[in-house]
């Protein structure tokens, strides 16, 4: 077993510690008690919120990128060959597949400067570019009764999330930061990123994606092990 698995499973213990922590940070405190922990009760106001577009910053409010924290789950740098990378995409689409990045790169180019926040209480404001989910969404035909978009990642995270914050025009597939490519420990090549969720929903490293009408047991990594489902701001 690895160092990083070791602490892994060590930070999976604390788990409940953090949950309580984050009780000290006004924003998750309301959301933890407005809805709990499973895919019921919350969703309605969750996909209500959906709706909302998070503020937008300038430049000078920016993090330095030496200051953004980087939460690895069992490794910094899974080892993605960016050359031969390609996202699959499967389930309720009209052309399922495996995606290059330049493809990816080929859809409308967003950039914006919001806000990232952590379960754990940080808070960041980083820049952020990529394609909109949205539009590779309508790029690959997937289904207009699908429900949620399930990934999976190079280092066996996976993550979900439901289609009205797929849509969202702030939700990317991001695959820069600070103007420059991804870095393996901000989760290159390609990442979820979007404003509307806390940073567990934000998984790095994507390399399966599954557009679904019902979720499969495995809901996400955190998920799984009790953070709130829908994880939203």
């Amino acid at each position: 077993m690895t160092e990083k698995q070791i602490a892994r499973r060590e930070l999976l213990k604390l788990s409940p510690l953090l949950s309580l922590a984050a009780f000290a940070v006004p924003s998750i405190q309301r959301r933890l008690l407005a809805g709990g922990r499973e895919l019921t009760g919350t969703a309605q106001s969750s996909l209500r919120r959906a709706a909302a577009i998070a503020p937008s910053f300038s430049t000078s409010d920016l993090t330095p990128i030496e200051n953004f924290p980087v939460n690895a789950y069992l490794t910094e740098d899974p080892g993605v060959d960016i050359g031969a990378w390609r996202l699959s995409v499967t389930g309720a689409v009209e052309r399922p597949g495996e995606y290059t990045l330049a493809q990816i790169k080929s859809l409308p180019k967003i950039h914006q400067i919001t806000r990232h926040v952590c379960i754990e209480g940080w808070p960041v404001i980083g820049s952020f570019a990529g394609a909109r989910l949205a539009d590779f969404l309508k790029f690959v035909g997937a289904a207009p009764d699908a429900h949620f978009i399930e990934v999976e990642c190079a280092d066996d995270y996976y993550e979900f999330i439901e289609m009205p914050a797929a849509l969202h025009p702030q939700t990317l597939l991001c695959y820069e930061m600070y103007g420059g490519d991804l870095t393996p420990a901000h989760g290159a090549p390609l990442r979820l990123q979007t404003p509307a969720k806390l940073g567990y929903k934000q998984a790095k490293h994507l390399v399966e994606m599954r557009v679904t009408r019902v979720l499969g047991a495995r809901r996400g990594y955190w998920v799984d092990q009790g953070y709130p489902a829908y994880g939203g701001l």
